[in-house]
């Protein structure tokens, strides 16, 4: 697995109940579609979709981002920089976390906050994620999965339930 197949999985998690082509996928995040059917490909082996690579085994899924997530990903932080919020700045998971005041954000050239930068899961996450808000949610639930402390993984946990309940009851 490569952290650009977890993005495209998620992207699919937002999709509610479309079937995106190789190319839709590819545009909205920012890769090429040969790197989307090689994601998928890989994704299938890992029994993370079905053999049509349309649906995603959300237990799987589920169980992967729980409890491999933060071992096979983990998350880099950095200096202080210009981007857009990012794990427990940014929803869902801000709201419920009231006791952090450091600010964490992706780089974005055209960002709007400023705080201590994480490496986002692939460089065209930021524009990606702009585009789609339940995308952004998806992949700051990621991030807090990523690095969280454990009281906000269970935030995250909950949160992601409630987006893959949202994909089963589209399909």
């Amino acid at each position: 697995m490569k952290e650009q197949d977890l993005v495209i999985l998620l992207k699919k998690l937002t999709s509610k109940g479309r079937n995106l082509s190789l190319r839709k996928l590819a545009e909205e995040l920012g890769m090429s579609a040969s790197s989307v059917s090689e994601s998928l490909e890989r994704s299938k082996k890992a029994q993370l979709v079905d053999r049509n690579k349309k649906r995603v085994n959300t237990l799987a899924l589920q169980e992967f981002m729980i409890h491999g997530l933060a071992y096979v990903f983990p998350a880099e932080t950095g200096r202080v920089i210009r981007g857009i919020p990012a794990y427990v700045s940014a929803s869902p998971i801000k709201e419920q976390v009231t006791d952090s005041s450091e600010q964490f954000v992706w780089r974005y050239i055209n960002g709007n906050a400023r705080g201590q930068q994480i490496t986002p899961l692939y460089p065209s996450v930021p524009e990606a994620a702009l585009r789609d808000e339940e995308l952004y949610q998806l992949l700051v639930i990621a991030d807090t999965l990523r690095m969280g402390r454990s009281r906000e993984k269970e935030i995250a946990i909950a949160e992601l339930n409630k987006h893959i309940r949202n994909y089963v009851e589209n399909q």
